[in-house]
């Protein structure tokens, strides 16, 4: 289902990033990613994964902790409220604001 999702020319310049977690392991989820031939990234992948790795998975050193830290600065007084909130918080995130996120990685060195 993905690979015709992104068919054509645009297929030969994707990569395909799987995270550690023991059901992207599986020998049908390796023949899938196979596809992608030597453009994957994961657990016993041409390339292996790295956990926790800032230049791989902002989202898990960065985004989760400061989405929750802006959309929880005031009560949200239903679910409409909150989804918007959720939504603004991300869409207020730059591209230079995502670079500076990605080069404190030395800094934690």
């Amino acid at each position: 289902q993905v690979k015709p999702a992104i068919a054509g020319e645009a297929f030969h310049n994707v990569w395909f990033q799987q995270d550690g977690a023991p059901v992207h392991f599986s020998l049908e989820a390796r023949n899938i990613l196979n596809v992608f031939t030597d453009r994957w990234i994961g657990r016993r992948g041409t390339i292996e994964w790295q956990p926790r790795s800032p230049d791989l998975t902002p989202l898990d050193f960065f985004y989760w902790r400061y989405l929750r830290t802006k959309v929880y600065e005031t009560r949200s007084e239903n679910l409409v409220e909150l989804r918007e909130k959720i939504v603004n918080v991300s869409n207020s995130i730059t591209s230079d604001f995502l670079i500076n996120v990605i080069d404190t990685f030395y800094v934690r060195l």
